[in-house]
């Protein structure tokens, strides 16, 4: 049986579903003028993003309603727990970004109300552009929300470096803006905002790491949400191999151990095959040890030097004197991220951030 390709993100807004939206609008809104939609938001689809169709389809709705901009916030509220997606409900935050400037108090919480059905992430961050005071006093009061949807608004909306989103510079460059949000945030019971909570950190880690580091060896990590928050937010220090982080999460020791039956098999591959990496973890002491185990890979590059990304492994306790065997496959194949060139690849094993052992792979051509 072959795999077929997964479809493309874009597709999620396909001719299909701007269907559903404009039958949707139809039953919210009667007189909506449906087929001007849909022609408005099919011209040119093939040859655009899911982010441009997103705000296509936010344009779109903007031309056809032939309403005030209060008005037409009543409408996208009724229409709103009407799409049958979470991504595409979307839309309807961009619509606010793109026409709400001139009405804050509406706007924002017009965001805070369309985020349960997707998320305002990308669209609050106009409104921290325009009024970064104003806007943060606001998502202050909503990281004490009892909805956990406006409480990760809250830290996702104000991460400086959001994923498919402009960095907000001044967060970027004083984190203190946003601290007392993370604070109220650090111990949340959702899953959802933890997750939220911990990128932001991580955000911050690449600009300013000792903070990070200052603020969570404040924090009683005796909460196991804040300690989860507390791992995940370091994983960019700790696969750095930064001694505070390790230490942060019990592993800042020397590791006392030695890696032996490295291999990777099967040691010559084709693009596209998978490789599998094993090895041993010996102890050489009788006390048992906190270990975070990584490996990275240095990959070749088109001009022939090489760049090292760290893959996480496992973390573990090692009793004293114990062998802990370890293996991971992983399939070489194309990223949106990364392009693979031939060559021999380094493979390098990382215990509580010290390279202990290498091998190695080869690409052919």
């Amino acid at each position: 049986m072959t795999d077929q390709p997964a479809p493309a993100l874009k597709e999620i807004f396909n001719t299909e579903r701007l269907q559903h939206i404009a039958s949707e609008m139809t039953a919210v809104y009667p007189s909506f003028e449906a087929a001007r939609f849909l022609k408005l938001a099919r011209s040119g689809l093939a040859d655009l993003s899911v982010m441009q169709r997103m705000a296509r389809v936010s344009e779109s709705l903007h031309t056809v309603l032939p309403l005030d901009y209060e008005a037409s916030l009543q409408v996208l509220r009724a229409l709103a727990p009407r799409l049958n997606s979470g991504f595409v409900s979307m839309c309807l935050p961009h619509y606010v970004a793109s026409y709400g400037a001139h009405a804050f108090e509406q706007s924002m919480d017009a965001l805070k109300y369309f985020t349960a059905f997707g998320s305002s992430e990308f669209a609050i961050r106009h409104f921290l552009r325009r009024d970064l005071e104003r806007s943060l006093k606001l998502m202050h009061a909503w990281s004490l929300d009892d909805n956990e949807h406006v409480r990760r608004l809250a830290s996702e909306g104000c991460r400086p470096r959001l994923p498919w989103s402009f960095r907000l510079e001044t967060i970027q460059a004083d984190p203190t803006l946003a601290a007392n949000i993370l604070d109220n945030l650090k111990a949340d019971t959702s899953l959802y905002v933890r997750k939220s909570v911990a990128n932001h950190l991580n955000d911050i880690t690449k600009d300013h790491p000792d903070w990070v580091l200052d603020l969570i060896e404040g924090w009683s990590l005796d909460n196991r949400h804040t300690a989860w928050i507390a791992k995940h937010a370091l994983r960019s220090l700790i696969k750095q191999g930064n001694r505070r982080a390790l230490a942060i999460i019990g592993a800042g020791g020397k590791p006392e151990v030695e890696i032996v039956d490295v291999k990777v098999e099967p040691p010559v591959i084709g693009l596209g095959e998978k490789i599998t990496l094993s090895f041993a973890v010996k102890s050489t002491v009788e006390n048992s040890q906190r270990l975070v185990i990584d490996y990275a890979i240095d990959y070749v590059k088109a001009n022939g030097s090489t760049s090292a990304k760290v893959f996480k492994l496992k973390a573990l306790t090692l009793p004293g004197n114990a062998v802990e065997a370890v293996s991971r496959g992983q399939q070489i194949k194309e990223l949106t991220t990364r392009r693979h060139y031939a060559g021999v690849h380094t493979v390098h094993i990382m215990v509580n951030g010290e390279r202990l052992a290498s091998t190695a792979f080869e690409i052919t051509p």
